[in-house]
């Protein structure tokens, strides 16, 4: 029976169409049989190849195989040969990773390059700052005067002005218009709004005699500020403007322009009252210590008004060193 007695035979209208369909239908399952059957012979000639190839050369991959057992066995239980051949590829993976790291450390390099860049950039504003700071306090004359003020505002303080006063003299001393009705003492400290003036010697109910810096009975201790050494300063009767700081340590480390300050060791100066700056640096006669020569930041040519420090916790530290030195002493029978 052909397609179309069949498509007759069904009662299709189109016979045409499905007779199309038909042999579609057909073609596409023969197109699938051939492709199996090639995909089929394809691998059965590759299987036969593969025998071939390892029935000709079945000995070397037995002579291979039989190699990788052996290499195994003799690295696996002996420990000789396997620390050496550990150690060998330890060195080539080292050499590997030392190759791969200079590699990446190398392409790294534009990143860091740009971080340093940064940075000094940086640090450059921030000199560049510290540079225009340092003029402005270089050019300041009233920074010293502001710090001394800031440091004299921690105590109380009897305010006072100067109504005579002597340079030329090698013991000067000055007299101030505070006395012993305002609460001025014998051995309370004077000082200004640049630095240190003196000591208080005599009161009476008005008026105060200072013995100044500028005297060679004073005798001040004094430290180098941020250093930690100390030592006592005098004067000789030279230059209004210039003392000298005595028994300073062999073995201080400082440098010329430290500041000297007040060292607190005594019941008349707070620790830290400006004083000068160090200027040059001498040793002393027999050599044993260091001689300063300081700068005075007090202009006592043009010395007006003055503070009367009354420093109450620091002499009673005083008064209870001095009572814990006279129960030390021996006692008379």
């Amino acid at each position: 029976m052909t397609i179309n007695a069949l498509v007759r035979a069904l009662g299709c209208p189109d016979g045409r169409a499905l007779e199309l369909s038909l042999l579609y239908i057909i073609g596409v399952g023969y197109c699938q049989q051939i492709f199996y059957l090639f995909t089929f012979f394809f691998l059965i000639n590759t299987m036969r190849n593969l025998l071939d190839f390892l029935a000709r050369h079945n000995h070397w991959i037995l002579f291979l195989f039989l190699e990788v057992v052996s290499f195994v066995l003799l690295f696996q239980y002996n420990s000789y040969q396997g620390s050496v051949w550990f150690s060998s590829a330890n060195a080539v993976t080292g050499k590997v990773y030392a190759a791969k790291a200079s590699v990446d450390q190398y392409f790294s390099l534009v990143e860091v390059n740009r971080q340093l860049t940064a940075r000094n950039l940086y640090l450059e504003r921030e000199v560049s700052k510290m540079a225009e700071a340092q003029a402005t306090l270089a050019h300041d004359t009233t920074y010293l005067e502001r710090l001394q003020r800031s440091m004299l505002a921690r105590y109380k303080s009897i305010p006072a002005r100067v109504v005579s006063n002597s340079l030329d003299k090698l013991d000067n001393f000055i007299t101030i218009d505070k006395g012993s009705a305002d609460g001025v003492k014998k051995d309370m400290g004077v000082a200004c709004g640049l630095g240190v003036v003196g000591i208080v010697y005599l009161t009476s109910d008005h008026y105060s005699v200072v013995i100044p810096v500028l005297s060679s009975k004073s005798n001040i201790s004094c430290a180098i500020r941020g250093r930690g050494y100390f030592g006592y300063l005098h004067w000789y009767g030279n230059r209004p403007d210039e003392a000298y700081l005595d028994d300073v340590p062999r073995h201080a480390r400082f440098r010329i322009g430290d500041i000297i300050v007040t060292s607190g060791y005594s019941s008349v100066f707070p620790p830290g009252m400006l004083v000068g700056k160090v200027m040059r640096v001498y040793n002393s006669e027999n050599g044993m210590s260091y001689r300063l020569r300081v700068k005075l930041t007090t202009n006592f040519g043009n010395l007006r008004d003055v503070c009367v420090i009354n420093d109450d916790a620091m002499v009673e530290r005083m008064k209870l060193l001095e009572a814990a030195q006279d129960s030390l002493k021996p006692k008379g029978n």
